[in-house]
């Protein structure tokens, strides 16, 4: 696909992912986002319309408090759903499930997320590990946040042949921080009550391959996610190479504490200090000079941003399903020149 025939984008679902999505899309030179799709009728769907977004109700039950809240409402979602390639669902967990068959019945192209299971869509992406796999395919699942750093790292060592075995421990934010006052956790820690964690299992769904086991635990805060990672490594190397390694991606940044860089909220401010929309974190910011390896062991650390780091997967999902650029290396180029991915560094 030319830039003469752009990609037809819906967005069903206007909260956290879906108006980050919705901005990407807006921006995408070879996309155009015909509309959003919601339930609510407050400052949440007014922002799509300040934005010039065309607003549909994904309800027809909710059509009527959405205009009797000043709001305006185009058409209900199979309005959406007829003038548009591709349907990216950014609903809540589990409502995106019941909304496939809704979506294989018009027989449109549809995108959902990590809340949702494997299962629904037989196919889960991250750019870097499955672009080619992708192509041409009715539907993917771009898998959740915590998964999307943990194969892009891996990945990253895995090509560099120094991927053995990877064991990673996960500190979760306990919610998303528009809504931490309706919920949430105070005062405590909560582990998972298996180990694995579902992201280990998560990440096979990509990349089988991966020897990978992952422990996790949500804490009080709600700035973005910590992982730690041991990996064995197949043989002895030294740092640069890692480094090196860890380059080769443009969806991962080095970052160095003796930068100032030592917590979540520093990260963050230098994000919007750099002017990023909702000051997103885009990459995986990983310590370089928290990095360590002793032989064929290697430890190291990372921030992973949920609201923001699978926002240029999607576009680039968008891209493999509807066959608008078979070559993924070309895709994660044009998502990245767009979003401003891999323009700040800190070393």
């Amino acid at each position: 696909m030319t830039d003469a025939k752009r990609i037809r984008v819906a967005v069903n679902g206007y909260g956290v992912i879906g108006k980050r999505v919705a901005d990407a899309v807006s921006v995408q030179k070879d996309m155009d986002l015909i509309g959003v799709a919601d339930v609510v009728a407050d400052w949440r769907a007014r922002m799509a319309i300040s934005k010039g977004f065309a607003l549909y109700s994904a309800d027809p039950d909710r059509a009527p408090a959405m205009r009797a809240g000043g709001l305006d409402v185009i058409g209900g979602l199979d309005d959406l759903l007829a003038s548009a390639d591709i349907v990216v669902d950014c609903t809540p967990k589990k409502v995106a499930a019941r909304n496939v068959e809704t979506y294989r019945e018009r027989g449109i192209r549809f995108i959902v997320h990590g809340g949702e299971k494997h299962e629904v869509t037989g196919h889960s992406f991250v750019a870097e590990a499955n672009y080619a796999s992708t192509i041409g395919r009715d539907s993917t699942r771009v898998v959740s946040c915590n998964t999307t750093s943990i194969v892009r790292t891996l990945t990253a060592l895995k090509d560099a042949g120094l991927l053995g075995s990877a064991r990673g421990t996960l500190l979760r934010r306990a919610t998303d921080p528009w809504e931490s006052h309706l919920g949430g956790i105070m005062n405590t820690l909560v582990p998972e009550p298996e180990i694995p964690s579902h992201q280990g299992p998560d990440a096979q769904s990509v990349d089988p391959d991966l020897d990978v086991i992952t422990m996790a635990v949500k804490v009080p805060q709600t700035l973005a996610h910590l992982h730690y990672w041991s990996v064995r490594m197949p043989r002895k190397a030294s740092k640069d190479e890692v480094l090196e390694a860890f380059r080769a991606s443009s969806r991962i940044a080095l970052i160095r504490m003796a930068d100032g860089l030592g917590a979540l909220n520093a990260v963050k401010e230098m994000m919007a200090d750099f002017g990023r929309p909702n000051d997103s974190l885009y990459e995986v910011a990983l310590w370089e000079d928290m990095l360590k390896v002793e032989g064929d062991e290697l430890y190291y650390a990372y921030m992973v941003d949920n609201q923001a780091i699978v926002i240029p997967e999607t576009i680039d999902a968008i891209r493999a399903l509807t066959e608008a650029e078979r070559d993924g290396s070309a895709s994660i180029a044009r998502t990245n020149a767009a979003l401003g991915v891999g323009t700040f560094t800190a070393t």
